[in-house]
């Protein structure tokens, strides 16, 4: 799979542009069709490695998912991302990619993303009674807590 041929694939099926270098591609993509986004670019484009997820905190303009996966094989990447509403949920994307279990945890841990569909979401770095989430830009940093251990 070329990287011409993979942006050629995502224009015709989901009709969104994908820019970046030649062989890492960047996508928007809705979160309604976050799910099937993925689906299409492991069985369709060959993108099998889950490389990360994550979130980022544009203040102003909300959350935003930002998702990575690889073809390995004919090394071709693609960066998704996806605004979130201010209920901050987004589908999981378990069932695709066993990879993205913890990393899905660990972004709803710290930024309060709930991931629909995950099978154990819950904390994975802080303590389950912890208030908030700490790398939310409304987080008040000098909330007192506990020491942790």
């Amino acid at each position: 799979m070329t990287p011409d041929r993979a942006i050629s694939l995502i224009q015709d099926r989901f009709g969104l542009e994908a820019p970046g270098e030649p062989r890492s591609l960047t996508v928007e993509v809705p979160v309604a069709r976050w799910v099937e986004f993925f689906a299409f670019a492991r069985e369709t484009l060959g993108c099998r490695f889950f490389s990360f997820l994550t979130a980022v905190d544009w203040k102003e303009q909300g959350l935003e998912v930002v998702c990575r996966v690889e073809n390995l094989d004919d090394g071709v990447g693609i960066t998704a991302k996806t605004r979130l509403a201010p209920d901050a949920r987004c589908p999981s994307l378990t069932g695709l990619y066993r990879g993205a279990d913890w990393m899905e945890r660990e972004c709803y841990d710290m930024f309060g993303v709930r991931f629909d569909g995950h099978p154990d979401l819950r904390r994975i770095l802080l303590s389950q009674d912890w208030e908030g989430h700490p790398l939310r830009k409304d987080y008040a940093v000098d909330t007192p807590h506990a020491p942790y251990r």
